[in-house]
């Protein structure tokens, strides 16, 4: 059974389809990448995956969790990363770790101990008690990541990660994505930007106007992501925009 599943699912803003019978499975082991253009029904589904959003038609299951009837359960069980998203301002990075451990039910010591890892692998360990509000974009990037995964998710749902990270912290989030997947986990990975797709991801599936129009294996050598986005995607060049950035 595949930790994450969706079955022509569906969700219209009036008279926009942003999901539009959208179906996809994922696979322990998988860096799966969701790639499409601005607009293709990227975020919208993911928030649907994570239990953010109910859809008006179709399934989905996360874990075996239903995120429209259980959302609550199916954002315990998984690591988020919205788009954009930021840590509270009010808060310094420590303090906000500390809140995030526990509502994933983690003792005091644990979360220490992760935080010091991630904080030393991204660089920022120096700013944790310095208010987010007066981080650097970049570092509270990396402080979101932390997020991600202080309580070791089986699944992680992560939408543009390398956004505002310089190359070598990029390549070390690169580095660590695959070697989680690896060890049992699933990576959902949402970008339109197709070099992070080639470097990070085992499978992706090309998404516009709402639906998967097609998959590719990366280690296929005799598929071309970029020709297959291109015949899938008329007019869209995910090469427009720089690797770990949106535009």
């Amino acid at each position: 059974m595949s930790v994450i599943e969706a079955d022509s699912l569906r969700k219209a803003y009036g008279d926009v389809r942003a999901v539009d019978g959208l179906d996809l499975a994922v696979d322990r082991g998988e860096v799966y990448g969701f790639l499409g253009p601005n607009g293709a029904g990227k975020t919208t589904t993911i928030e649907i995956l994570t239990g953010q959003l109910r859809p008006d038609g179709g399934r989905a299951a996360v874990l075996g969790t239903d995120p429209a009837n259980e959302p609550v359960e199916t954002r315990r069980r998984v690591g988020v990363l919205p788009e954009q998203q930021t840590p509270p301002s009010f808060l310094t990075p420590t303090e906000f770790f500390e809140f995030v451990g526990r509502v994933r039910g983690l003792d005091d010591e644990t979360v220490a101990e992760r935080v010091e890892e991630w904080s030393q692998r991204l660089g920022f360990a120096a700013k944790l008690d310095t208010l987010c509000a007066d981080l650097s974009r970049g570092q509270q990037q990396k402080v979101m990541l932390t997020q991600v995964f202080v309580h070791e998710p089986d699944v992680v749902v992560i939408d543009e990660p390398l956004a505002n990270l310089d190359p070598i912290v990029q390549e070390q989030v690169k580095r660590y994505l695959r070697s989680y997947a690896e060890d049992g986990n699933a990576v959902f990975l949402s970008t339109h930007n197709i070099d992070v797709a080639e470097d990070v991801c085992s499978r992706v599936g090309i998404v516009t106007n709402g639906r998967v129009v097609a998959e590719r294996d990366v280690a296929d050598t005799e598929t071309d992501l970029l020709d297959a986005f291109l015949d899938a995607v008329e007019g869209a060049d995910p090469r427009d925009t720089p690797a770990g950035g949106v535009q």
